[in-house]
């Protein structure tokens, strides 16, 4: 083992002393320097006390995806997260310390600037007690991208000319 401040090999034991307010393993001639001796003592691990925090905890209720997609958002959503926080006289900060948002997107949502995913909307909704999310008026229609066209295969073809074939000899007698 060698001394930390001259770096000579220290015969015998090693001092543990306290030199200009750090401490060092040192030799005898060094010991000398410092003021006081010092013992390592086991470290205890302090355990922290967590500060509780003011947050609704939203439960997740596991819907079905089809049934959770249903739900679409209010025309007017923005109107209404405003006046609920109003109402409420919530700042965006505690609001956004409530629901664990930041607040520049409660401000972007509450302009328009920006709507709320499904998620966020279940948090705004439960935390403001305001209806956002509300079933479809009207049932959505299968959309064309879920059809799509493809080529004519050759029995197809085969298919068409002898139904085109029996027509004509049908027209003809």
């Amino acid at each position: 083992m060698h001394c930390e401040v001259c770096g000579r090999q220290i015969v015998g034991k090693p001092y543990k002393a306290v030199i200009e307010g750090a401490k060092m393993v040192v030799c005898s001639d060094c010991a000398k320097l410092g003021s006081a001796y010092w013992e390592e003592k086991p470290q205890r691990r302090v355990k922290r006390t967590a500060k509780p925090l003011l947050r609704i905890s939203v439960s997740e209720k596991k819907q079905p995806p089809a049934l959770a997609e249903a739900l679409e958002l209010v025309d007017d959503f923005s109107l209404r997260i405003r006046r609920a926080r109003e109402g409420m006289e919530l700042s965006h900060e505690d609001l956004g310390r409530k629901i664990g948002e930041k607040v520049s997107v409660l401000r972007k949502i509450e302009s328009g600037k920006m709507t709320p995913d499904h998620r966020l909307a279940e948090k705004l909704q439960h935390a403001l007690r305001v209806e956002l999310l509300v079933p479809p008026s009207e049932p959505k229609a299968p959309s064309a991208a879920l059809f799509q066209p493809r080529e004519i295969t050759l029995g197809e073809v085969v298919r068409l000319k002898e139904r085109k074939t029996e027509v004509t000899k049908e027209r003809k007698q």
